[in-house]
């Protein structure tokens, strides 16, 4: 299989147009041992660039977590595959839409940095998906272990949970984080993003991803993030997302029925091949 291995503010991806749908669900197995750092390439995920399914697409993303589930989108990942399909020869153009499982997403590519088109933010509780039967979930306290915290749940195509903290220490992301994710109150898991917020248009994050532990980044979560800041009266709308992997800018104006807008970088590491079996 040729691939490339890319990164999105750390957020690392092996990437490959080298792969049917048939390929895709046999490669499941496999994930763990390809995105293994000491013993494969090394990265977060996997990511698929597939025939669309609509005219209305260009291309159409899949991806793979470390474990092998499957998530609905990556924002790291979005930005990743638009550069990756332009590096590859596949298309020229520079802005693309994707058709990915939680939807079209477009993409705006100038130099590195590419802004990106999230969409529109999901609030409902029961569409998130979480176990409340209705209404928003703004700071509802959730108890693992000896802790309880304040939670506010979005989906921007996938599940998130962000919660205040005045530190964002190793404990609170590596220990609650995992066990905050897998709360009965997600159904489908979520990923946990802990958010220190320093002014009204800045933030720190961290997160741990389901099916990944702890990221240099999340794109998804950077919008929620921001989202869930505007919704408690955190901060304003234009706000920029520091990361251990580097910086994202999120915009959102509060609307619930407009979209949320993310510029970051993206970066081909390098390219290869490897034997998938072997």
């Amino acid at each position: 299989m040729r691939f490339a291995k890319m990164e999105g503010t750390s957020n690392d991806f092996i990437v490959t147009h080298d792969a049917s749908d048939t390929d895709v669900t046999a490669l499941i197995p496999h994930a763990g041992h390809l995105c293994r750092r000491r013993t494969g390439i090394g990265a977060d995920g996997m990511i698929f660039v597939l025939p669309p399914t609509t005219g209305a697409a260009d291309f159409r993303m899949r991806i793979l977590n470390a474990d092998g589930t499957e998530p609905e989108m990556c924002g790291n990942g979005v930005r990743c595959f638009a550069l990756y399909v332009n590096r590859a020869g596949l298309t020229g153009r520079a802005d693309l839409v994707i058709e990915t499982r939680a939807g079209l997403i477009t993409t705006q590519r100038r130099g590195d940095q590419i802004r990106v088109d999230m969409g529109r933010p999901v609030l409902e509780a029961p569409d998130i998906p979480t176990a409340q039967a209705g209404g928003r979930v703004l700071m509802k306290p959730l108890t693992v272990g000896d802790r309880t915290f304040a939670v506010t749940a979005v989906s921007m195509g996938n599940p998130h949970a962000v919660v205040y903290a005045d530190e964002l220490s190793d404990e609170l992301v590596l220990d609650y984080g995992s066990r905050l994710q897998a709360h009965p109150f997600f159904p489908n898991r979520a990923n946990i993003e802990f958010v220190r917020v320093l002014a009204g248009d800045a933030v720190q994050m961290r997160v741990f991803e389901r099916g990944c532990g702890e990221t240099a980044a999340c794109g998804t979560g950077a919008c929620a993030s921001v989202v869930a800041g505007v919704l408690n009266a955190k901060h304003g709308g234009a706000v920029t997302v520091h990361l251990a992997g580097g910086d994202l800018f999120v915009g959102w104006d509060g609307n619930p029925g407009h979209a949320v807008f993310m510029t970051g970088p993206a970066r081909w590491v390098f390219g290869g091949e490897i034997d998938v079996l072997g």
